[in-house]
C-alpha cells in the first residue's frame, strides 16, 4: 500500500469535518423547543426532524464510500462539506416545516459524502503509532463534538444573536464549512482505491423505500391513529427485504459486489453486530431526542440549560472512549460490552428514579450523576460494535462489511427518534401530558431492549471471549 503524507494541519481539518454531522444531530436536539415556537411544529414533525436527517445519512452512506475510492476522497469530501454547508444555510432559513425538512434530508446526504472518506485517509495516509493514534482520537471525537453541540447550540439558540435564534445553530455551520473549503486543498492528500468500484444503485434504492416504510408509520401512525396505508407500508417491509435479498443474489452471482452480500449476512458476527445495532443505537438516539424534549418542553428549561444538563453525559463518554480500546485489549470482547450495558441500564434506572422523585423539579445537576454512567456505559458498547460485528470476516470482505454495519448504525440511529418518539407521545397522553412520567416510560422501555442484549451477550460469550483488540 502506498502511504501520503498528512501532517497535523490536514489530520485537524479532517477530525473537524468529521465534528460537523456530529454536532449537527446535538444543536438540533437542543433546538427542538425553540423550532416548535417558531414554525408551530408538532411532536410527530420534531421527529420527522431528526429522522429524515439519519435517514438521508444512511442511505447515501454507502454510495458516499464507493464515490470516494472512485473519484478520489478529499474531492468527495469537499463536495460533501459543500453540500453541508449549503443545506445548514437552507435549514437557517427555512420559513417552513416542509422546508426545514427538505434541507434536513440534503444536509443528511451531505454528511454522508463526508464521514466515510475522514476514516479512508487516516487509514492510507497514516501507519504504525500515526495511525493508531489517529484512530483514537476519531473514536472519542464524538464525545468531544456532542459536548460542543449540546452547550454551543444552547448558548446560540439562548443568545438570539441579531434575533435569529435556532437558525444560528444551521448557520454556525457555513463558516467552518468554508474555511475547511478553503484550507483542505493545501492540508489534506488527495487518495483514491487502486480498483474502480461499483454503486449499487438498484440495492439503495430498495433500501431507502424499506427505511421510509418503517420511518413513516412509526413517526405519523400514532397520531393519524393508524389508517391502513400505514399498516399497508409497514407490511410492504418483508417484501421489499426479500426483493433486496433477490436483487444481491443475482449481482452476486454475476460477480459483482452488491450493497448488502447475502453471504455475508450469514455470519454470526455479522448478525450479533446486527443486533447490537437494533437494540442499542435505537435507544440512543432515542433517548437523546425524549430527554431534550422532555427538559425543554416538559419542565421549561431554556436551551442554554438544557444543553447543560448533557455535559457530564459528554464528558464521560470522552473518558470512556479514550480508555475503551486499552480496556479491549487486556480484557475478552464479552466482559467490555457486559459491562457497558450493566452501566448504561444502572445509569437508565437511576435516571428513572431521579424523573420520579424530582418531577418538573428535577435540573442539570440533579440528573448528572444518572447521566455519567450512561455516557461511560454508551462508549464501551460503541467501541465494541465494529469489533465483535468484523470477528469473522475476511480480509477481502472488509470494505463490504464495514459498510453493512456503518448503513445498518445509521439506519437505526435515524429510527430512534421515530419509534421510542412514538411511544413516547403514546406515553404522554396516557399520562395526561406528563413529561417527566413519560420519559420513566421511555427508559423502562430501554432497560428492556438493553436487558435482551444482555441475554444474548451471554448466550455468545464463549464466542466473543476469543475477539480481543488485537
Amino acid at each position: 500500500m502506498q502511504y501520503v503524507n498528512l501532517g497535523r494541519s490536514g489530520l485537524l481539518l479532517l477530525l473537524t469535518a468529521q465534528m460537523l454531522p456530529v454536532i449537527d444531530t446535538s444543536i438540533t436536539n437542543v433546538a427542538l423547543d425553540s423550532i416548535t415556537q417558531s414554525l408551530g411544529t408538532t411532536s410527530t414533525q420534531l421527529e420527522l426532524i431528526v429522522a429524515l436527517y439519519g435517514v438521508a445519512f444512511a442511505v447515501s452512506l454507502a454510495v458516499g464510500s464507493k464515490l470516494g475510492d472512485n473519484h478520489g476522497r478529499r474531492r468527495i469530501l469537499q463536495l460533501g462539506v459543500f453540500i453541508f454547508g449549503l443545506a445548514s444555510l437552507l435549514c437557517g432559513i427555512s420559513g417552513s416545516v416542509n422546508e426545514l425538512l427538505a434541507a434536513r434530508i440534503l444536509q443528511g446526504a451531505g454528511a454522508a459524502l463526508i464521514v466515510p472518506q475522514i476514516l479512508a485517509t487516516l487509514h492510507v495516509s497514516l501507519k504504525g503509532p500515526a495511525r493508531a493514534r489517529a484512530i483514537s482520537l476519531y473514536g472519542g471525537i464524538g464525545g468531544i463534538a456532542f459536548i460542543i453541540g449540546q452547550m454551543g447550540g444552547g448558548w446560540l439558540v439562548s443568545a438570539d444573536i441579531a434575533g435569529l435564534g435556532w437558525r444560528n445553530a444551521f448557520f454556525i455551520n457555513v463558516p467552518f464549512c468554508l474555511l475547511f473549503l478553503l484550507l483542505s486543498r493545501f492540508y489534506i492528500p488527495e487518495t483514491s482505491s487502486e480498483v474502480s468500484s461499483r454503486i449499487d444503485w438498484p440495492g439503495s434504492s430498495i433500501l431507502a423505500l424499506m427505511l421510509c416504510c418503517l420511518l413513516f408509520p412509526m413517526t405519523l401512525g400514532p397520531e393519524l391513529q393508524w389508517p391502513w396505508y400505514m399498516q399497508a407500508m409497514l407490511v410492504l417491509v418483508l417484501p421489499l427485504g426479500y426483493l433486496m435479498r433477490t436483487a444481491a443474489l443475482m449481482q452476486q452471482k454475476r460477480g459483482l459486489q452488491p450493497l448488502v452480500a447475502p453471504h455475508l449476512l450469514k455470519l454470526p458476527s455479522i448478525r450479533f453486530g446486527s443486533l447490537i445495532a437494533v437494540l442499542f443505537f435505537t435507544c440512543w438516539s432515542g433517548f437523546m431526542f425524549c430527554l431534550a424534549v422532555t427538559l425543554q418542553s416538559g419542565m421549561g428549561m431554556a436551551p442554554w440549560q438544557s444543553g447543560n444538563s448533557f455535559i457530564a453525559l459528554g464528558i464521560s463518554y470522552f473518558i470512556s472512549a479514550c480508555y475503551a480500546p486499552k480496556l479491549i485489549a487486556r480484557y475478552s470482547m464479552s466482559t467490555i460490552l457486559l459491562s457497558g450495558i450493566s452501566l448504561q441500564i444502572m445509569g437508565l434506572i437511576g435516571l428513572m428514579a431521579t424523573l420520579y422523585h424530582y418531577g418538573h423539579n428535577a435540573d442539570a445537576l440533579i440528573i448528572a450523576p444518572a447521566t455519567v454512567f450512561i455516557g461511560y456505559g454508551q462508549a464501551l458498547i460503541v467501541n465494541t460494535f465494529y469489533r465483535v460485528g468484523m470477528q469473522d470476516i475476511k480480509p477481502n470482505d472488509a470494505g463490504a462489511a464495514s459498510a453493512i454495519l456503518s448503513t445498518l448504525q445509521q439506519s437505526t440511529l435515524a429510527l430512534g427518534p421515530a419509534v421510542l418518539g412514538g411511544f413516547f407521545l403514546h406515553m404522554q397522553q396516557q399520562n395526561h401530558g406528563n413529561y417527566p412520567q413519560a420519559m420513566i416510560g421511555v427508559l423502562a422501555m430501554e432497560v428492556l431492549m438493553m436487558s435482551v442484549l444482555v441475554i444474548a451477550t451471554i448466550a455468545k460469550r464463549r464466542t466473543l471471549s476469543v475477539a480481543t483488540a488485537g
